[in-house]
């Protein structure tokens, strides 16, 4: 940080004028006193981006003037330099929340090093970043037209999460744009790709075929299920694979991640329809024959998935497998609460399913109120929002309770969504459903270009409405829009996290294998 202002308080301070003469020369502007009392008045009176505190003075003491300090200023770094190398002065002074720790003598590239780290680490961070992501433009851009199966389009899709994330702290827009289209590139072929692959995967036509909504847990969670060994399954109802990313670092002070995988959800990428093919082992239209009485349809009364515990039941029975298990659906506060003190209880069961419902929620909410509009503006701020109500949720207090326990958890959703931008005519009857990204009707008039059209439901095992049913999808970050109001309906929902269509944030969505460290 060029001009950057320290002071530095050292009861010998005379004997560091080379240090602070060097520092000047580096472009630092440096005050200096000998003594807490001073120091504290001088960080009352001017404004400093850093202060370089001696931890043994006469007086008032290092450790008492850093706490005085971190009272008024929090934010304020402060650099602890001491002679002594005793552990308890060290954790007493890290307790303290400083910046950094030297060991007396220091030379000038240790302080320039501390500098560089505590005030330039985010411009130096942001800039490595920035020249990374530069020099993987090219590759990436060849890989996503290249022809990619579906194991490496999941490839392509973590490495642009990854820059994604990366460049959150990058202060230059230019190079966020860049990443922005290529990956609406990205999501154009990928949509090509679903479009000329998903039949087929559907009705089994091809062996090389990822793992679906509907064959998830048989083939990943049942065989890892252990009779002498509790399995968590928590399921966060519309979890992007970038915001399983942004809580990671979280869990990893108290698990290690054995698997970082994602799935294939099924389409439509809604609950009704992928999270009840997750728990049944079935595809929508199996559903509605083999148990009417647990599928609603479209255009029935009442929430679409309130038999997920009595589907996995029955997928439980099918499959010959006798776990003793519990299902919770975490809808508000006060059941997250009460989950978490019946956490005990559950330690005896084979397989505990917790569905937990915040994500999406803050997505309709993020639509539907002005001021989560405003805390949630983009992807980043998405993402940072996800994370600040999970570190204060009751589902973080139920991964602590299970860190330390002989359990494995699985984290994984239903399917993602994808932040809409450009609006696509739509016109159908009062009994077209209102979903954004989807629509199903007997009338429905559209441009057949500019959507993943099914004609005939059954051939991708979808529900039936009536003889006629037509089922369109929307592709990248589109959304369905009537042309009654039409100005005033796209610039409500422009922008606005939407789900049911194709995209890489819909359809790739994560399954993680935690254990305790």
């Amino acid at each position: 940080m060029e001009n950057a202002k320290i002071l530095w308080v050292d009861d010998e301070i005379d004997v560091l004028k080379p240090h602070i003469m060097f520092l000047e020369q580096k472009g630092y502007s440096v005050d200096t006193t000998n003594n807490g009392s001073e120091a504290l008045d001088m960080v009352r009176d001017n404004i400093y981006d850093i202060v370089f505190l001696d931890e043994q003075m006469p007086g008032l003491s290092g450790i008492e003037t850093l706490e005085k300090i971190k009272e008024s200023y929090p934010g304020l770094p402060v650099v602890m330099i001491t002679k002594s190398e005793e552990e308890l002065i060290m954790e007493e002074a890290i307790g303290s929340n400083i910046a950094d720790y030297l060991i007396k003598p220091v030379n000038p590239k240790q302080i320039l090093l501390s500098l560089k780290k505590n005030l330039e680490n985010k411009k130096l961070r942001s800039e490595k970043s920035t020249t990374q992501y530069q020099q993987s433009f090219s590759r990436l851009g060849m890989q996503i037209s290249s022809g990619l199966n579906f194991e490496e389009w999941v490839e392509v899709y973590k490495q642009l999460v990854r820059w994604e994330l990366e460049l959150d702290i990058s202060t230059d827009s230019g190079i966020i744009e860049v990443l922005n289209m290529q990956k609406a590139e990205a999501n154009q072929v990928f949509s090509k790709f679903i479009e000329k692959n998903y039949y087929d995967w559907i009705n089994g036509n091809t062996d090389h075929r990822p793992i679906l909504s509907h064959t998830l847990l048989k083939e990943k969670l049942f065989p890892a299920v252990k009779s002498n060994r509790p399995m968590f399954l928590i399921l966060i109802d519309n979890l992007r694979y970038d915001q399983w990313k942004t809580i990671q670092p979280v869990l990893e002070d108290k698990y290690r991640v054995k698997n970082d995988e994602i799935y294939y959800a099924i389409l439509p990428t809604v609950t009704q329809y992928a999270r009840n093919a997750l728990f049944s082992g079935l595809m929508p239209s199996e559903i509605q024959r083999k148990y009417p009485h647990y599928w609603i349809g479209e255009d029935d009364e009442g929430t679409k998935n309130q038999f997920e515990e009595q589907l996995l039941g029955e997928y439980l029975k099918r499959y010959g497998k006798h776990y003793k298990t519990s299902y919770t659906k975490v809808l508000n506060l006060n059941v997250g609460r009460k989950l978490v003190d019946n956490l005990p209880n559950l330690m005896n069961n084979d397989l505990n399913v917790i569905v937990y419902n915040f994500v999406d929620m803050l997505s309709h909410a993020r639509t539907e109120m002005e001021i989560i509009r405003e805390l949630a503006d983009d992807e980043s701020a998405y993402r940072s929002i996800s994370l600040s109500w999970f570190e204060h949720s009751p589902l973080k207090d139920i991964f602590d309770y299970l860190a330390d326990k002989n359990v494995d958890v699985v984290i994984t959703t239903d399917h993602g969504s994808v932040r809409v931008s450009e609006p696509v005519k739509v016109l159908g009857d009062r009994n077209t459903n209102t979903n954004l990204r989807y629509k199903v009707g007997k009338a429905l008039q559209y441009n057949r270009k500019e959507v993943y059209e099914v004609r005939n439901p059954d051939d991708i095992y979808l529900p039936r409405l009536n003889v006629s049913s037509t089922f369109i999808f929307c592709k990248r970050n589109d959304f369905f829009a009537y042309p009654n109001n039409y100005n005033y309906y796209v610039n409500y929902y422009k922008n606005t996290f939407q789900h049911g269509g194709i995209s890489l944030e819909e359809v790739l969505v994560p399954y993680i294998v935690l254990s305790g460290k």
